[in-house]
């Protein structure tokens, strides 16, 4: 399968050595789905400059950098990749608030839990649910991202996953409170009028009929998951449980 959700090529998106030769052959920044400049009015409303942010599988996007470059202070980047990892490092030497560590997303072991205000995933989840393995892959890196996030800290993740596919992989990752936004797939430099209100959110319900009924059956957009850590509703529920 393909990363942007169409076609039948098979690139091996999950796993580490593509990624090591593409960044290698292909030095050039590249951002997947979105740039920072046409999701920046939706981060601003739930991530404050004064966060700590930390961005997983960063490649050698141009994003963090707009983030800096907008007020945010301390942005950490991990990628799988050491040869993406060490070009950034080289790159954005002379950017303290700009931070780059090799890691796998799956083990986060080197940052204690709730070491992060929010987390930002610009398909990566994607990529892993393209490897071998990725049912388990896609539970470990959630499980690791929930332990690193601070109580009612935020994930955003953007996807091309509809809701009938990715809500339950964050539902059963932890007690998470999930707002869903989208924004209109648009090429590269292209002048095109967004047809969604990117700052407004789609209503979610059980079943997510909610989500087609608005945008219709294969709408031409990248999801945008909100999901804010809420360890009060987990304590409720072990509650629960035990009464």
């Amino acid at each position: 399968m393909t990363l942007g959700g169409g076609g039948t090529t098979q690139v091996a998106y999950g796993d580490k050595w593509y990624w090591e030769k593409r960044y290698a052959q292909e030095p050039v920044p590249y951002d997947w789905y979105q740039t920072y400049h046409s999701l920046a009015p939706l981060l601003r409303l739930y991530v404050h400059p004064h966060h700590r942010v930390l961005v997983v599988g960063c490649g050698n996007s141009a994003f963090s950098e707009g983030m800096i470059d907008d007020g945010y202070a301390d942005v950490v980047n991990v990628d799988s990749s050491s040869v993406v990892i060490e070009a950034m490092r080289k790159k954005y030497s002379n950017r303290p608030q700009l931070k780059y560590m090799n890691m796998d997303v799956r083990d986060m072991s080197a940052f204690e839990a709730g070491s992060f205000d929010a987390i930002i995933d610009k398909g990566t989840l994607d990529s892993i649910l393209c490897g071998n393995g990725s049912t388990i892959n896609a539970a470990q890196m959630l499980a690791e991202v929930c332990r690193v996030l601070k109580d009612e800290g935020k994930y955003v993740l953007i996807t091309y996953g509809a809701p009938v596919q990715r809500l339950p992989l964050l539902r059963n990752s932890c007690s998470l409170t999930i707002k869903l936004h989208v924004i209109d797939k648009v090429p590269t430099g292209s002048s095109h009028q967004q047809k969604w209100e990117l700052t407004s959110p789609i209503a979610l319900d059980k079943d997510v009929s909610s989500v087609e009924s608005v945008l219709g059956p294969n709408p031409s957009v990248h999801y945008i998951y909100v999901c804010v850590k809420d360890n009060t509703l987990e304590s409720r529920h072990k509650a629960q449980i035990k009464n």
